[in-house]
């Protein structure tokens, strides 16, 4: 990449299965990040964490210092001489942790960047290692918020909200967004309306993470937001089409509520084709979720459309990022817990798409998944690799 080009390497990743099965997963997931970047051979890796510390992270959280230091220390980073790590694992600050991880790598060959100080609002160069550990709080190069709790007043308060960092390579200024956003709690009432109500919840906090990070408090600058959006596919309209063939049963319990929606062949056997409860999503054919990378499904996939006007995204080629089984033997299978959908994602304002460099004819940025034949957990990572239009050498 000559000149006026830095390559770039952005990587979202919900960790939360490899602190849930400490070990098991680790060193092929591992394996996979890395030879990634020795593959691309980017100057700035950027990786997001979501989950740090896993669902028990009272008693796996001291597990996440260990997993980030064998990124850090590992041979493929080795000629990465300056690196930046926010982690917030303060369980015990209920009111701001998240579980948010970010760590940034700059190659020695990297001269011309800075990163910004959110308090002296002005850009200072970067050396060394620079490891902040904790809720972060006076950490003044991260901006990190969890979502207010009158966001969901019917809602369990979860480990969810943004970390944003600020970067400017020779003289290209950008900001990095590392978001999590609410999850479907139960299948059934996802079905219930299009959009979904947790649809509805997302897009609430979403907006509201881009009108933080555009407001007036710091010059706006083009942002590439990624993390786990917890996108689903729009649930109804998907049952509706998938079952057009069948007869759909509302199986109801003793207090009237829908528990269980089933669908069954109008001929063949009445076999089930598909078997909706709170936590389960059984679809028969689970093959439509891995043709063709699931493309048939991406008309389903309608949450960011509502976003168009600030945001857009990469051409998604891959198939869905989750759930897939946490069983090692089988990496490619989804698990039937929900419908199969495209949570993890890197999308960008309009002005980052404008500082990616594009060659004619040749495909420079690649947007998929990490590992796609082995293991990674319930949520397949996700990167994007890319030249960065940067005016310097």
């Amino acid at each position: 990449m000559m000149g006026t080009h830095t390559a770039v390497l952005l990587v979202t990743a919900n960790v939360g299965s490899l602190f849930d099965h400490v070990g098991e997963i680790e060193n092929q997931w591992l394996r996979e990040l890395l030879t990634t970047v020795q593959a691309h051979k980017p100057r700035f890796v950027a990786l997001h964490f979501q989950e740090v510390g896993g669902k028990d992270y009272m008693i796996n959280m001291s597990h996440a210092e260990n997993f980030l230091w064998k990124i850090e220390s590992s041979e493929e980073m080795r000629d990465f001489d300056r690196a930046c790590i926010y982690m917030d694992n303060n369980f015990k600050a209920a009111d701001s942790f998240t579980a948010l991880g970010s760590m940034y790598f700059i190659h020695k060959s990297l001269k011309n960047i800075h990163q910004y100080d959110f308090s002296v609002k002005d850009f200072k160069a970067v050396s060394g290692h620079n490891k902040y550990v904790g809720t972060l709080d006076g950490v003044t190069t991260v901006e990190k918020e969890k979502f207010p709790k009158n966001f969901w007043p019917d809602f369990k308060w979860s480990r969810k909200g943004y970390m944003r960092t600020r970067w400017i390579i020779h003289n290209q200024g950008f900001d990095l967004v590392n978001v999590h956003l609410f999850h479907d709690a139960s299948n059934l009432i996802a079905c219930n309306e299009s959009p979904s109500i947790y649809s509805g919840n997302r897009k609430k906090a979403l907006r509201y993470v881009i009108n933080r990070i555009s407001d007036s408090s710091y010059i706006p600058l083009p942002f590439f937001l990624f993390g786990d959006f917890n996108f689903r596919l729009d649930t109804l309209s998907l049952v509706q089409n998938l079952s057009r063939s069948a007869d759909i049963q509302m199986v109801k319990d003793s207090s009237n509520e829908v528990e269980k929606i089933i669908c069954e062949d109008k001929d063949n056997d009445h076999k089930v084709l598909l078997h909706i409860e709170t936590k389960h999503f059984a679809y028969l054919n689970q093959a439509i979720f891995r043709d063709d990378n699931g493309r048939a499904l991406l008309k389903y996939d309608k949450e960011v459309a509502a976003f168009h006007d600030v945001i857009t995204e990469e051409e998604i080629t891959f198939p869905p990022s989750y759930p897939y089984s946490e069983d090692y033997t089988k990496p490619i299978q989804y698990m039937n817990t929900r419908c199969p959908s495209w949570c993890d994602r890197i999308l960008m304002s309009h002005s980052a798409r404008l500082i990616i460099h594009r060659e004619e004819g040749e495909s420079s940025v690649v947007y998929n998944t990490l590992g796609p034949t082995v293991c990674m957990g319930d949520h397949k990572p996700v990167f994007l690799f890319f030249a960065l239009k940067t005016n310097g050498h």
